[in-house]
């Protein structure tokens, strides 16, 4: 059954709004975490623990729900994961130490664990193949519009009133969008696919999990992009953590400021999301494995731009922030792209699980380790800045440079994404292929 274009129109944009709050929230600590840090006297190590520890629960509670994204109603999953963050954002705000901010990070990854695995299957049954990566692109919009928007409002709100409140005021809009995921299209599976009946809601034949895991993991492509969101989240989730106390330490500026020029950064990045999805599914027509070219060109192209941020002198934030500008918005490219990937080689009764497997990995393996590595060099480099300055004590001066240097892991690890996803292109024809001829096979079984 097609899903009408006012209810597909509506879904998609509280999907939008909901993945903009998963993001907005997520955002805040890195936003706040120099008022953190000062306040409770924290390293750089235990900030990238903090911004990495709701990730430990996020990718192992992600599988488990990804199934169940597969066999149970979806709004309800997504509406319950929202409220859950949400509440544990603003509980946030009530955090006396680090270990109860740990904590309640913790609780808010079991949250968001929910999203993006239940969106994209939803998204994957509402949208034909043709026009896949454009809807993806849209619901990924939140992503650089949540950080965006969470750099410049948590920002201000902790330089102007208290980190805590930029806490209370983070989680409040997610207990509307709660509600308004509970009248979201949830249509049968595989309904956007040709064949859908041999590829509609899993039944009493469906396999088990541990058959429908080696179904997903058998093919190479998706090893391949597995491989590619373990090395772009540890970019991304690098670059997000650290990215406002670089600019306010290397390049002297207030926590205010570092948090608005992050957000026009990050803003840049919605630019390279839609054009990289409508130019996905431009190239689509042409070759299933187009939408994977586009990517790995894009992030290629956004390592010069790395290079020439992290080359402008101290306190030229300006300067800085126009080769970011372009630099994020090229690794932005990746998402709807790959997105739209997994679904074209995944058969529907499979995708929130397949989703959920490359989710867990591309956070376990990248935005686990990307701040924790990130952080861990930022305190290596400072302590060698401090020692080459004939100093025992490590001083802020010492620290920003420590940080700018850890902060060139991030062009060296985009190289080797780019050679990841060149490989994915040369392999995803014949997965999907294989895909079609099984479930044109399963369809003239039925019949």
């Amino acid at each position: 059954m097609r899903t009408t274009t006012p209810r597909l129109v509506f879904t998609l944009c509280v999907l939008l709004g909901i993945n903009t709050m998963n993001f907005f929230d997520r955002q805040v600590l890195p936003a706040v975490q120099e008022k953190i840090r000062k306040e409770w006297q924290l390293s750089d190590s235990e900030l990238g623990g903090l911004g990495t520890a709701f990730i430990l629960l996020y990718a192992v509670v992600g599988l488990p729900l990804g199934r169940l994204a597969d066999v149970w109603r979806r709004r309800w999953i997504l509406a319950a994961g929202v409220g859950l963050w949400s509440l544990l954002t603003l509980g946030s705000g009530f955090a006396w130490s680090f270990w109860s901010l740990l904590v309640l990070r913790l609780g808010v990854g079991i949250g968001e664990a929910s999203c993006a695995p239940t969106a994209a299957s939803l998204i994957g049954d509402l949208v034909p193949a043709e026009r896949r990566a454009r809807a993806l692109a849209v619901f990924m919009l939140g992503l650089p519009l949540g950080l965006a928007a969470s750099f410049f409002v948590s920002s201000t709100i902790a330089e102007r009133r208290s980190w805590q409140a930029a806490f209370y005021v983070a989680g409040l809009p997610g207990l509307l969008l709660a509600v308004a995921a509970l009248f979201i299209a949830d249509p049968v599976r595989g309904g956007a696919d040709p064949h859908a009946d041999a590829a509609s809601s899993p039944g009493p034949g469906a396999p088990g999990f541990g058959a429908a895991l080696r179904r997903v993991l058998g093919l190479p492509t998706m090893w391949w992009i597995i491989a590619s969101g373990a090395l772009h989240n540890f970019n991304m989730y690098a670059l997000g953590t650290f990215l406002p106390s670089l600019l306010k330490r290397y390049h002297q500026v207030s926590v205010e400021r570092a948090g608005h020029m992050s957000g026009v950064v990050y803003g840049f990045g919605a630019l390279g999301i839609f054009a990289a999805g409508w130019l996905g599914d431009r190239v689509f027509h042409r070759g299933v494995s187009g939408r994977l070219h586009v990517a790995w060109i894009g992030l290629a192209a956004a390592i010069p731009c790395l290079l020439l941020a992290l080359a402008v002198p101290e306190g030229q934030i300006e300067w800085c922030a126009v080769w970011l500008m372009p630099a994020c918005m090229l690794l932005y490219v990746y998402y709807g792209t790959v997105y739209a990937t997994i679904q074209d080689i995944i058969e529907p009764s499979l995708r929130g699980l397949a989703m959920s497997i490359y989710f867990c990995a591309m956070y376990l393996l990248g935005a686990v380790l990307g701040p924790v590595a990130t952080g861990w060099a930022s305190d290596h480099f400072a302590r060698r800045a401090a020692a080459a300055a004939g100093s025992t004590t490590v001083t802020e001066v010492h620290r920003a440079v420590g940080l700018h240097d850890a902060m060139y892991l991030i062009p060296i690890l985009d190289a080797a994404l780019v050679a990841v996803l060149f490989t994915a292109a040369q392999t995803v024809k014949g997965d999907y292929l294989r895909l079609r001829a099984r479930l044109e096979a399963a369809t003239s079984a039925d019949t």
